[in-house]
């Protein structure tokens, strides 16, 4: 994958465009740290635990366990106990989740267009 030039400004502008955008459609919008919790589980190899999440976002488990409540009934995520470890819980995901972030990637797509 190569990095894409982009200036600062034109960068912000799209982060404007694109958080509006999410704001303002029909679906329910996520905070940010819902979205950097999807994006990890959907882009990076798995396996995914609650308590590798919040070692990586430097946060508590309860944080992302509400997160992960909100995100669950959003049918993004699913959560399961680990069956070789049952103090861990493995994030997974679902089509939901891959359906949400294909029209995020779209909506970035096609707004980075404008710039």
């Amino acid at each position: 994958m190569s990095a894409i030039e982009i200036s600062p400004g034109s960068a912000l502008k799209l982060w404007h465009r694109v958080s509006l955008a999410q704001v303002l459609g029909k679906e329910r919008d996520l905070t940010q740290r819902q979205v950097a919790i999807l994006l990890i589980v959907y882009l990076e190899p798995p396996p995914h635990t609650v308590r590798g999440l919040a070692a990586r976002l430097d946060v508590t488990k309860p944080v992302i366990t509400r997160a992960l409540d909100t995100m669950g009934q959003m049918k993004l995520l699913h959560r399961r106990r680990d069956p070789d470890d049952r103090r861990n819980v493995i994030i997974g995901r679902t089509l939901e989740g891959a359906l949400y972030l294909e029209k995020l990637g779209d909506l970035v797509s096609s707004l980075a267009g404008e710039i």
